[in-house]
């Protein structure tokens, strides 16, 4: 019985993995065409699973039992489940901040400190030093930049800009701090120290954030005429009117980025902000929750119902000035499931095209080009790009170019803090820019903005990866070891 059900595997070959990919490509290209911006409100999930059931046939074509295949979709889901928890518990934060007054507080002193010719540049170098404080671009993004967001439409400014300078910030902190998950990831599967590839990275890094810090400078100036003082005055005077605004409102934020600085787990930190936020809603926002609960139940009962509501649905206001009312309306787990949806599909795809030997394909044929080392870093950024919209996921990105990649890297004398850095400026960084990447995926969530839309503005992110090419082929920082087949020869 076994001997029928186990049949040799057959090695699949380019054609094989290009099948798949030309399938995700084309209907993701349908999708786009015919939802535009509510592509990823279902088509992006449904092109992912045609494709993914596409990428299955090719692997039972090869041998693989669908148990094999079915096991493979299971783990590749099961590697998300900590970031859907998280990204749930998001949601919950979302709604129970806006209530509270949180964000809403942070948009109103925004308003007033804030000059519009710095604010991207701002923006990005107050998310900069955020996440590179607290090891997290989506924590960063859900808290600040959702505020930054609500200034710039004060200062009538571009929001797809705004989010690409939240981008491009998070993520330069995040990749430079200690704390990040894939700081660590990267070195650990390089086999490189944490802090000398911190330090490795500093030099493609820090350039780049430099130059998008000067573009964002550039951009402010340009725009700096297009604030308009009357309505600045009329939305500080609405938040006044429609919540308790005082720094004490900020509580909840500087508790969640204690926690995340001495190290506390992402979700039991910002559990942690959600329950705080509706704690701070019902001390400080009566007349807000007065003016929005039903009291037929009595008053109690109708606090403990809209704060209940507000985990899972968000929170929703009319001010009478729709702009306002779209900014300061929102989150709740409920508006974070079509995310998660997403997300699954997506690692499904990708764990379906690794289980059975897709991308390792995709490598191999890429290696038989990469002669030089300028072309063998730029392959494992492209390899790491590809597999970020691929697979779907930075971690993915990170994990399977880093496995493929470095038994080449030591037999060209190349050290391991090379390809972490490489992992990072083409893996990490790349991550936010692709909608149904999990990344992308939670920061459209989170922004309220397609990836597409912003990913023009998130100038560190598009930097980085260039500048980490040319230093390779110009052999800038490239560390180098004793070739892996020159020690074998002396040992002999």
């Amino acid at each position: 019985m076994n001997s029928i059900e186990e049949k040799p595997i057959k090695q699949a070959s380019f054609l094989d993995a290009l099948i798949p990919i030309t399938v995700l490509v084309c209907l993701l290209g349908a999708a786009v065409y015919l939802f535009g911006d509510n592509s990823s409100s279902g088509p992006n999930q449904i092109a992912l699973l045609f494709a993914t059931f596409t990428a299955a046939l090719i692997g039972l074509k090869n041998g693989y039992t669908w148990k094999k295949l079915e096991q493979a979709m299971i783990e590749g889901i099961t590697l998300s489940l900590g970031a859907i928890i998280i990204l749930l518990m998001v949601g919950a934060l979302i709604g129970t901040w806006l209530l509270s007054g949180t964000v809403p507080t942070l948009i109103y002193y925004g308003l007033q400190i804030i000059n519009p010719s710095w604010f991207y540049a701002a923006s990005c170098l107050i998310c900069g030093i955020v996440a590179m404080s607290i090891g997290s671009s989506w924590t960063t993004a859900a808290t600040i930049g959702v505020a930054l967001l609500g200034v710039a439409t004060g200062l009538g400014l571009e929001q797809v800009v705004t989010a690409g300078a939240v981008i491009s910030g998070a993520y330069f902190g995040d990749k430079l701090s200690p704390l990040s998950e894939t700081t660590n990831l990267a070195p650990a599967v390089a086999g490189a120290d944490l802090f000398e590839h911190i330090h490795h990275m500093l030099w493609t890094t820090v350039p780049s954030f430099i130059i998008a810090l000067i573009i964002f400078i550039f951009m402010g100036f340009n725009a700096g005429g297009s604030a308009e003082a009357g309505r600045i005055d009329e939305i500080i005077n609405l938040l006044e009117s429609n919540f308790n605004i005082g720094l004490e409102m900020l509580v909840p934020l500087v508790v969640l980025l204690i926690l995340a600085i001495r190290k506390m787990p992402a979700f039991p930190a910002i559990s942690i902000g959600a329950v705080l936020g509706a704690i701070w809603a019902m001390l400080f926002q009566s007349d807000l929750i007065n003016s929005q609960i039903d009291t037929s139940q009595g008053q109690l009962i109708g606090y403990f119902k809209l704060v209940w509501t507000t985990f899972f649905d968000g929170f929703s206001i009319d001010t009478g000035d729709e702009k306002m009312d779209s900014l300061l309306s929102g989150g709740g787990m409920a508006g974070m499931l079509n995310t998660t949806w997403l997300i699954m599909t997506a690692l499904m795809f990708g764990a379906i095209m690794e289980k059975t030997g897709l991308l390792d394909m995709f490598v191999k044929s890429i290696l038989k080009i990469a002669k030089s080392t300028g072309s063998l870093i730029t392959a494992t950024i492209a390899t790491c790009i590809g597999t970020n919209a691929v697979a779907a996921d930075q971690y993915i990105a990170i994990v399977v170019p880093g496995r493929m990649f470095k038994d080449e890297y030591e037999k060209r004398g190349l050290k391991p803090v090379n390809l972490s850095r490489t992992l990072e400026d083409g893996g990490t960084i790349t991550s936010p820019l692709i909608p149904w990447n999990t990344c992308g995926a939670y920061m459209q969530s989170v922004l309220l903005i397609n990836p597409f839309d912003y990913a023009l503005y998130a100038f560190f992110n598009l930097i980085n990866p260039v500048l980490a090419v040319v230093y390779a082929y110009l052999g800038i920082k490239i560390l180098r070891i004793e070739p892996k087949h020159v020690k074998q020869t002396s040992a002999e």
